[in-house]
């Protein structure tokens, strides 16, 4: 069930409505059976996954709990502790490795041996990935992990746990949410407020405008281009490729807003996960910014544990390749988004050994650090750095991916600005305008957001009338110039397959 689809928004209302209207101690159990009746509409059976997950997950949680309580000595416990840490993550990571990398490994697996002139036939396996097993997976590992640190108490309320690994809203695609916040909301009842109700339909309402207004238009300027890399050269690649880091910030952003709208209706607080990431100064400020509950669970469950910075500068390097590499495989089975991941890590090791050269630079030639200028400089290098690694996340195969970057660097076709031909590339003259319009009104959110400028607080400020009037021009504005597929059909969203 796509948030963009007619069938969610019959879902939700029926969902909060039934919410308040019903008996406090029934609240999560209706949550609970919406939220697997919301995945269920994707495939049936791979909700056994996800109770799955969550069992072996509250299990480790509970024994561990037991554990904390015996007054054996204190290694002991620590060792049996890690004993059910390991097998959590044994039994949810075999299944996510199965349905996700096991086909992309065994097929590795039969090149390398292929190299070496031994030829055998490698089995395919014929399964389709369930949406968004990496997210819930993730979530349900690090309350696992929380509970092993102390930094939580283990839940005994099973549903209670449940909806917090199945919890609609931010089940498929995150925001990947950590168990002292989203464990914390659902053990009180909420009532619904006007308050909550306003900011979560503000938050639909811009989430709506990003993917439908803006996402789903730049995807057909996108998809034609990359789709044929021979004909759309040049000038087309370049508008192409900085049109798709708008598009997936859009797409993925616009189903996170969503997500914490619809929560918040429910009373409901989910982690912002996006943060003016295309503003940022640093590769390194970027991934502070960008997925935000991605990139912390990684640094907190995976970069600090492996050492982070403590361990000398050389060491710190290797973990922030092993960080993001894990990162970029996590995103898809393939060696693209490895290589993504990679680039990543590498920018942050190339920023942080350049940082005495950039100091001596800064002083030689008398910039002034503080300025518009050199901000907006710095600004546009990082978005060129992140823009480059987003080609091998969008190409099909390593190979596309450098052929794109060979159709930019080599073919010289300025004129395509001025002979109209890059209006036949997906979008004619006025969807583009319409979509330049757009990428205006998201780089001025994003500012304002950089600044510190909360714009629904400020929209909360005015008369109810006025309230009023921006909510039925912004509705109005994204039923009039939304992408609709034939049929009125609703488009995925580009994380639903991770």
């Amino acid at each position: 069930m796509l948030f963009n689809s007619l069938q969610f928004l019959i879902f939700l209302p029926v969902v909060v409505v039934l919410y308040y209207l019903i008996p406090d101690r029934l609240k999560n159990f209706w949550l609970l059976l919406a939220s697997y009746y919301f995945y269920m509409c994707w495939n049936a059976k791979y909700a056994l996954l996800i109770l799955f997950s969550t069992v072996v997950t509250y299990a480790s949680g509970v024994v561990m709990d037991k554990i904390r309580q015996t007054e054996m000595e204190a290694s002991q416990r620590v060792f049996r502790k890690k004993i059910c840490v390991a097998v959590s993550f044994v039994l949810n990571l075999s299944i996510l490795f199965f349905f996700k990398y096991m086909n992309w490994g065994m097929e590795n697996i039969g090149q390398l041996l292929r190299a070496i002139h031994i030829t055998i036939n490698v089995p395919a396996f014929d399964v389709l990935l369930p949406v968004g097993i990496s997210f819930y997976t993730f979530q349900a590992l690090g309350y696992t992990v929380d509970v092993y640190r102390d930094d939580i108490r283990a839940e005994k309320n099973f549903f209670r746990y449940a909806l917090f690994v199945s919890f609609f809203p931010q089940l498929v695609a995150g925001p990947i949410e950590r168990s002292g916040n989203l464990l914390k909301q659902l053990a009180q009842p909420k009532k619904l407020t006007f308050n909550n109700f306003r900011e979560g339909t503000f938050l639909m309402v811009w989430g709506y405008f990003l993917k439908v207004v803006l996402a789903d238009r730049i995807a057909l300027f996108v998809d034609t281009a990359y789709g044929d890399i021979e004909t759309y050269t040049g000038v087309c690649l370049i508008v192409a490729s900085f049109l798709f880091a708008v598009q997936i910030y859009c797409d993925f952003s616009g189903y996170s807003v969503i997500a914490m709208g619809a929560a918040r209706i429910l009373g409901i607080e989910l982690m912002e996960n996006f943060n003016a990431p295309y503003l940022a100064v640093s590769v390194a400020e970027f991934w502070r910014r960008w997925h935000i509950s991605l990139s912390g669970w990684f640094r907190d469950y995976l970069y600090i544990p492996l050492g982070g910075n403590r361990k000398g500068r050389l060491k710190k390097y290797l973990n922030i390749l092993i960080t993001f590499g894990a990162s970029g495989l996590w995103h898809g089975a393939d060696w693209t988004y490895v290589i993504w991941g990679l680039l990543n890590g590498i920018y942050q090791i190339i920023g942080d050994v350049m940082t005495p050269v950039k100091r001596k630079a800064v002083l030689v030639l008398g910039i002034k650090t503080g300025s518009i200028s050199h901000r907006l400089l710095k600004t546009a290098v990082t978005f060129l750095l992140v823009d480059v690694t987003w080609i091998f996340f969008r190409a099909s195969t390593v190979r596309e991916a450098f052929r794109i970057i060979r159709g930019i660097l080599t073919v010289h076709n300025p004129w395509v600005w001025i002979d109209g031909s890059l209006y036949t590339c997906g979008l004619d003259q006025k969807n583009f305008n319409l979509m330049l319009w757009g990428i205006l009104i998201l780089a001025g959110a994003d500012l304002c957001k950089y600044k510190g400028i909360k714009l629904r607080e400020v929209l909360a400020a005015q008369d109810d009338w006025a309230q009023s009037l921006v909510m039925i021009l912004a509705v109005l504005g994204i039923l009039l110039f939304g992408i609709w597929g034939v049929g009125y059909d609703a488009s995925n969203f580009i994380y639903f397959q991770f």
